[in-house]
């Protein structure tokens, strides 16, 4: 007995090495990719911030998630008095800011005879400060929460939090020192970090004052995203998504334009693709590049093809873009293997063997969602081949096409309501009709519609937050309902400017402050690039946005 399993171990650590052999050799050039995104791994630039204001958290019913911070002093109020009379006390750096915490502690009489001891809490928005963070209800790691503990040998001293963090707001408690002396702290500083580096063109004069201030607090959120990565969010997750990465990447072109930083995420995605060559839903940049294992997102992948396309057509890059077809390429057998002869998505298979996201939304039938963006996917990698000279690569696609088109309207099309329905129960849902119509499967009459029966169909499953209220934007974009889309773009990002909001986030419900995915809504992300793009609609198109 013990014989066997020994040749069994052997058989599962040689196929263990195996997989690992063709996750690093299924694209030849794998390695030579992940080093060419290390690359051009940018140099952050650094600005230091030092804070001018304390506050105090007050209770108001009228604020976001019930809590506003009042300014009740100057910062010097803070230096000129001893923190051991102060105790706890909250600073405000004025803006979000992502970063490093440094601060000295200087002796006001006496010697330090023991250490010190501190708790850091930093917040994006003054709810995470009045919030009890423990016992911890979240569904994912309390140690996202920002709030450090700081034992400091030395008085007088210089200290750095060696955590990167994001925040506004910083809650200083002293836990713990010796009666024999006492001491004080004074500059505060924090680094702030990113890789945006040029200035945005002003808009148009005409603009109003609310879509100027959302193009600001969009460009913010841009910004703070910008690190060596497109991150999704500075305070968590901290790591490349695919589908994050696409909406930076189009928000980057008409603002900061670090092109670099988007070839520098599409290599690294690439030379991390899993073992058959799809490209994973995230990646981790320390220790060492890698990606989070058996992370197969449908949806994600498919957008990379379309980051790619978009890549070509703001760099004219074509060595890149030709170096990473085999990718675009590949991802395509994605859509092959799930699609059957009648042009439908194996939704279920589908579903079971993948992550299909699309949306924070609870109960949402994905059929339809996919299928449509399927097609798009196909349609924007024709234009990819095409501008490389490949079409022959993919000569079926237009027919694959035009099959999926007619198989959407013939099976998900429900002629009752006018509306793409999905399941048994015939759900109807934004996420449908969205993708039904970037996908190209309607004119631009029915397209209207669609839309307009949507909106107007109060059981419909609306977008769960700001990545699907993007394609929506879009899609009234391509229907050319110009109007609608500006107004949604206003209300709904407008929304948080008018909670109070520094940068926009994850997650946003104009009838619940408190929604969260997690369970916890302080462990929300307050600064999230899926909701950075009314940058990109507002500089994109600005006969809609600007006038």
């Amino acid at each position: 007995m013990q014989k066997i399993n020994y040749q069994i171990f052997i058989l599962v650590l040689l196929l263990a090495v195996s997989g690992r052999a063709m996750a690093q050799n299924y694209y030849p050039n794998g390695k030579q990719w992940v080093e060419k995104a290390e690359a051009l791994k940018p140099k952050l630039t650094e600005t230091i911030v030092k804070p001018t204001t304390l506050v105090e958290l007050v209770k108001n019913e009228d604020a976001f998630q019930g809590w506003e911070a009042k300014n009740i002093a100057p910062i010097d109020s803070l230096y000129n008095k001893s923190i051991r009379q102060i105790k706890e006390v909250v600073v405000d750096l004025g803006d979000h800011y992502t970063g490093y915490f440094t601060f000295n502690l200087k002796t006001i009489w006496g010697a330090a005879d023991s250490p010190v001891r501190f708790r850091f809490t930093f917040s994006e928005v003054p709810a995470e400060l009045a919030t009890p963070f423990d016992p911890f209800p979240g569904a994912i790691s309390r140690a996202w929460l920002q709030d450090e503990q700081m034992t400091i040998m030395n008085v007088p001293s210089t200290n750095t939090l060696t955590r990167r963090v994001s925040c506004r707001y910083i809650k200083i408690e002293l836990l713990g020192a010796s009666p024999y002396f006492d001491f004080g702290i004074s500059d505060i500083q924090f680094k702030a970090l990113t890789s945006a580096v040029k200035q945005p063109e002003a808009l148009a004069a005409s603009t109003s004052p609310i879509v100027k201030k959302i193009d600001e607090i969009g460009l913010k959120t841009l910004k703070e995203c910008m690190q060596t990565v497109y991150e999704d969010g500075p305070k968590r997750d901290r790591r490349l998504w695919v589908g994050d990465m696409y909406l930076e990447s189009l928000a980057n072109v008409y603002s900061y334009e670090n092109h670099n930083l988007t070839k520098r995420c599409l290599y690294i995605l690439a030379g991390l693709s899993d073992d058959e060559g799809y490209v994973l839903g995230t990646i981790f940049e320390e220790p060492e590049p890698h990606p989070q294992a058996g992370q197969r997102l449908m949806d994600y992948s498919l957008l990379y093809n379309v980051s790619l396309k978009n890549y070509l057509l703001a760099t004219d890059d074509k060595a890149t873009a030709e170096e990473l077809w085999p990718v675009a390429k590949r991802q395509l057998d994605i859509i092959k293997n799930y699609v059957g002869d009648d042009g439908l998505v194996d939704y279920e298979r589908a579903n079971k063997e993948w992550w299909l996201f699309f949306d924070w939304k609870d109960g949402l039938n994905k059929n339809a969602a996919i299928q449509g963006l399927m097609i798009f996917a196909l349609s924007e990698t024709f234009d990819l081949a095409e501008a490389l000279g490949k079409t022959d690569e993919i000569a079926e696609v237009p027919a694959l096409i035009k099959k999926m088109k007619k198989a959407a309207l013939a099976n998900l099309y429900n002629t009752k309501t006018g509306m793409f329905a999905c399941g048994d129960d015939q759900q109807i849902s934004y996420a449908s009709q969205i993708w039904m119509i970037l996908g190209g499967v309607l004119n631009e009459k029915q397209s209207q519609k669609v839309l307009t029966a949507v909106m107007n169909t109060p059981e419909a499953l609306s977008p769960g937050g700001p990545y699907m209220y993007h394609y929506l934007i879009q899609a009234l974009i391509n229907s050319n309902m110009q109007a609608k889309a500006k107004e949604l773009l206003v209300n709904y990002w407008g929304g948080m400017v008018e909670k109070g909001a520094d940068t926009f986030w994850e997650v946003y419900d104009p009838n619940n402050d408190f929604l969260s995915p997690y369970n916890f809504f302080p462990i929300n992300s307050y600064c999230h690039a899926w909701s950075c793009t009314p940058v990109y609609f507002i500089r994109k198109y600005p006969e809609i946005f600007q006038q």
